[in-house]
């Protein structure tokens, strides 16, 4: 009696021990992923992987496991720094284009590719876009330096907001 209790417990440890980690829904992630950006409503993960030798963004469904492909990004890889809108419908990364990077945000809605250019030589190293995708934030470097810009994106894109979310809209007033 008392072999087979260790026998269970000795596989037990050896099944915890083994390293992969696991989604809410059971699935197993790939383990060569970096870079993770989750979207503000939860729906969507965006990871950097490897594919071919080349960093990729790869955007995965989380309520069914599904990757789905983003084709505007296929041809400027590598790719690093994914950052996602409140809803998904926003993808935002840093691409290569010749010999230099590239911040760009992606409209998965209508399929269009946003590139943002920065002035004066800066690259772009990391970035952030905000949930509703009116801004980004983006660490660049010029010239050995770093530092943090803000850009308004609110007249390239339409706000993502969450589900429910009015817009502001001034009441309307009667008039004597």
């Amino acid at each position: 009696m008392r072999c087979p209790l260790l026998i269970l417990l000795a596989s037990l440890a050896l099944v915890g021990c083994n390293g992969r980690s696991e989604r809410a829904g059971g699935a197993l992630l790939a383990t060569n992923q970096q870079a993770p950006a989750l979207s503000g409503s939860g729906e969507w993960l965006a990871v950097v992987s490897d594919r071919g030798g080349r960093p990729t963004v790869q955007l995965r469904r989380l309520s069914d496991g599904s990757v789905v492909s983003v084709p505007q990004l296929s041809r400027h890889q590598p790719h690093s720094s994914p950052s996602l809108s409140w809803n998904g419908r926003y993808l935002a990364a840093i691409t290569q284009r010749g010999r230099g990077r590239l911040a760009v945000v992606t409209d998965r809605l209508n399929g269009r590719m946003h590139p943002l250019p920065l002035p004066g030589g800066r690259d772009p190293v990391q970035l952030s876009l905000a949930p509703d995708a009116q801004q980004i934030a983006l660490q660049v470097t010029e010239q050995g330096r770093w530092r943090v810009e803000l850009l308004d994106l609110s007249d390239l894109l339409e706000p993502d907001r969450p589900p429910g979310q009015s817009l502001s809209t001034p009441a309307l007033t009667s008039e004597p």
